[in-house]
């Protein structure tokens, strides 16, 4: 990110950068919608890293409906929240798979 921006990044510059750059070892924190409360949850629960709840997209068949109820029901994320996840990791699916 460039520019003089102070703070967080925006939602749409942490999707852009989610979905345009390799999976790696990235934290599951740089996954769109997840936040630091989000974040911190799911790596007490053993998902740590972005590409552990790529896996989890993935078994779920790509579903909306249960990815998103999954974010829920597991962190709490609002519905904006699992909705930016979603289509972070189906547009990281679409343009790398």
């Amino acid at each position: 990110m460039s520019g003089n921006k102070k703070g967080p990044p925006t939602t749409s510059q942490k999707h852009h950068s989610f979905v345009t750059e390799p999976m790696g070892n990235r934290s599951v924190r740089d996954v769109p919608g997840i936040g630091p409360v989000q974040g911190r949850t799911l790596e007490e629960r053993g998902m740590p890293r972005a590409d552990q709840m790529l896996g989890d997209y993935l078994q779920k068949g790509r579903d909306q409906g249960q990815f998103q109820n999954n974010l829920k029901n597991t962190t709490g994320a609002k519905t904006k929240q699992q909705r930016d996840a979603y289509n972070g990791m189906r547009e990281w699916t679409n343009n790398n798979m």
